[in-house]
């Protein structure tokens, strides 16, 4: 994708007003944007933290909307709609770093093509699946298969799912970028 500096602000601009609008009345405001590049139809994840700790994070790999809709819808998600957290408080607001990650999409791999750092992964097999962002294994200083592990224990299957056949592994890669690191 290539986003350029002032790209990511807006979006990242975005994100943040909507979330205050959002949490205040429960309204998305409308938004406009005359960027190209953030009305390229293209899936997404927004992340919340709270300090060290995650506060939501939803997303999705559809490139149904633009960019910027997309960001907009997944930051009231992440904030309202994350199952392992409870809803993000008006208040709280002050408190959350934003984080975005614009996806590319979907491909199926094997597990000898990932790339730490490079790479997410999305495992599905049957009615179970999981997905962790390129970021999540370099946070955590895993190898590829830690990072595949893992992947399997989210989407509620035993760590070594991931050898089984009928486990479809797929990777995709994320442009990330936060308020952090402004």
């Amino acid at each position: 994708m290539g986003l350029n500096e002032a790209e990511r602000s807006e979006l990242l601009a975005v994100a943040r007003r909507t979330l205050e609008l959002y949490l205040s009345s429960g309204k998305t405001p409308a938004i406009e944007t005359a960027a190209a590049a953030l009305l390229e139809r293209c899936g997404a994840f927004v992340t919340l933290h709270r300090g060290p700790h995650l506060r939501g994070c939803i997303g999705t790999f559809e490139a149904r909307d633009t960019l910027i809709d997309t960001v907009q819808r997944m930051a009231v998600a992440a904030a309202s709609s994350d199952p392992r957290f409870s809803a993000v408080k008006a208040d709280e607001l002050e408190g959350i770093t934003l984080e975005i990650s614009a996806l590319t999409p979907l491909r199926p791999a094997g597990a000898e093509e990932i790339e730490v750092g490079t790479h997410g992964i999305f495992i599905t097999r049957g009615y179970s699946r999981g997905v962790l962002l390129p970021q999540v294994a370099t946070e955590n200083g895993w190898d590829r298969e830690t990072f595949l592990e893992h992947t399997c224990l989210k989407a509620g299957l035993p760590p070594d799912a991931w050898k089984e056949p009928g486990t479809k592994i797929e990777i995709f890669s994320a442009e990330v970028f936060s308020e952090r690191h402004r």
